[in-house]
């Protein structure tokens, strides 16, 4: 609303833009807003204060939902000015993640002299290896796993429930957790219990999962638990030749399209390795 006062030439509009009032802006003013001053706004906000195409995004969206307010729930307005304007989709980043090698020393790093080690090593491995969310590891139960069959039971978004395959390296660290678990009175069922006996907490997961990122020197790079599931995904697309419908099974996703966003990092490395061609620059010798 200051850049509309501003535009418009309300009062008050010449005062430097943050300290413009929009307490005395009128209804009437309001009403005057148009379709063509919201895309004006979309521009100023991008050349004048540097927005990024997200908070663009946003901002466009709260303009939106305001004067859907006004005309839907309050009747203020008789018709919404942007009714017609698309909110367009931000560009998606790649997801961030580790690579083999440091996967691969994410797990042999991990300390041994720990008291809680075999639960802590089976937890990341369940991570780098199924792509799990962080509150469907905290929900396991023992009976959710069948070693016999290679399988787990996760319930995940929604209360859905998937099975999804035990690989070699998940059996193993499973089978040596379940040998060294305690059994515990208070959570008989949970699978990776505190030292205290009840069922794990997700902050305890998480600083498991930073203890071990420390340990590789990891731990400054932004990488987290869901950065791990992304991590496994990753190395599923890209090494086992996984095609985007079983990653979804194994994922939980509910739409494809959230799947394939691992689909374009093999379009990042083949950029990649095209641009790193020590041919890349040669440019056409010029006429002497």
């Amino acid at each position: 609303m200051r850049y509309l006062k501003q535009l418009k030439g309300g009062a008050g509009h010449d005062a430097p833009f943050e300290e413009i009032t929009i307490a005395d802006i009128p209804l009437d003013f309001i009403k005057s807003f148009t379709k063509l001053d919201a895309l004006e706004y979309i521009n100023f906000v991008a050349s004048e204060r540097g927005n990024s195409p997200k908070t663009r995004q946003r901002k466009l969206s709260s303009l939106k939902s305001f004067f859907k307010c006004l005309q839907k729930d309050l009747n203020l307005i008789s018709e919404n000015p942007l009714k017609d304007i698309d909110t367009p989709k931000s560009s998606s980043k790649l997801p961030k993640h580790l690579t083999l090698d440091e996967s691969i020393s994410l797990l042999q790093g991990m300390r041994t002299e720990s008291p809680q080690h075999s639960r802590d090593y089976c937890i990341v491995t369940l991570f780098v290896n199924c792509g799990m969310r962080l509150s469907e590891l905290t929900g396991l139960n023992v009976q959710d796993i069948n070693l016999d069959e290679r399988s787990m039971r996760l319930l995940g978004k929604g209360n859905k429930e998937r099975v999804i395959h035990i690989n070699d390296a998940c059996a193993f660290a499973i089978d040596i957790y379940l040998k060294a678990r305690k059994p515990s009175a208070r959570d008989s069922d949970a699978l990776f219990l505190s030292i205290q006996g009840r069922r794990i907490t997700n902050r305890r997961v998480e600083q498991i999962v930073e203890g071990a990122l420390k340990n590789i020197n990891l731990d400054n790079r932004g990488y987290s638990v869901h950065k791990l599931r992304h991590t496994a995904a990753t190395l599923m697309y890209q090494h086992g030749n996984v095609d985007t419908l079983a990653l979804k099974e194994i994922l939980g996703h509910k739409s494809i399209s959230t799947t394939e966003i691992y689909t374009h990092l093999n379009n990042e490395q083949i950029k990649t390795a095209m641009d790193s061609n020590p041919l890349a620059h040669v440019t056409p010798p010029t006429k002497s």
